[in-house]
């Protein structure tokens, strides 16, 4: 069975956009090659770091939403250390009211999109 997680990872803000959407890409890549099944993903750009790390005080940060098992954490996160673009990443199980609150924030988000777009 596929269990429900979700990564958040802060890669440098030294690489320029396609730097950084070859990085993604090579993680979702990593993700769905080992059966993984992604279910959201977010881009939420260039933020300030709540303390510098490596001398750096902003970082691009992104969020991907899975269905995995288990063994598929560690791969991405091997994968995580060994990739000097990544300063920091967490990776998370969700149980099931994660999930469904997950699922209701996105689906509002959406319902709030609509209301201003009809407005």
């Amino acid at each position: 069975m596929l269990n429900s997680y979700e990564t958040v990872f802060i890669m440098t803000p030294v690489l320029s956009e396609e730097q950084m959407k070859e990085a993604v890409s090579k993680y979702l890549k990593l993700l769905t090659d080992k059966g993984a099944e992604i279910v959201f993903e977010n881009n939420w750009g260039l933020r300030k770091l709540a303390y510098p790390i490596q001398k750096k005080s902003t970082g691009f940060y992104y969020l991907i939403e899975f269905k995995a098992e288990g063994t598929t954490i560690a791969d991405l996160e091997i994968a995580y250390k060994r990739d000097e673009r990544v300063l920091r990443f967490m990776t998370v199980a969700l149980d099931k009211h994660a999930v469904i609150y997950n699922e209701k924030r996105r689906t509002d988000k959406l319902a709030k999109a609509a209301q201003k777009v009809e407005a």
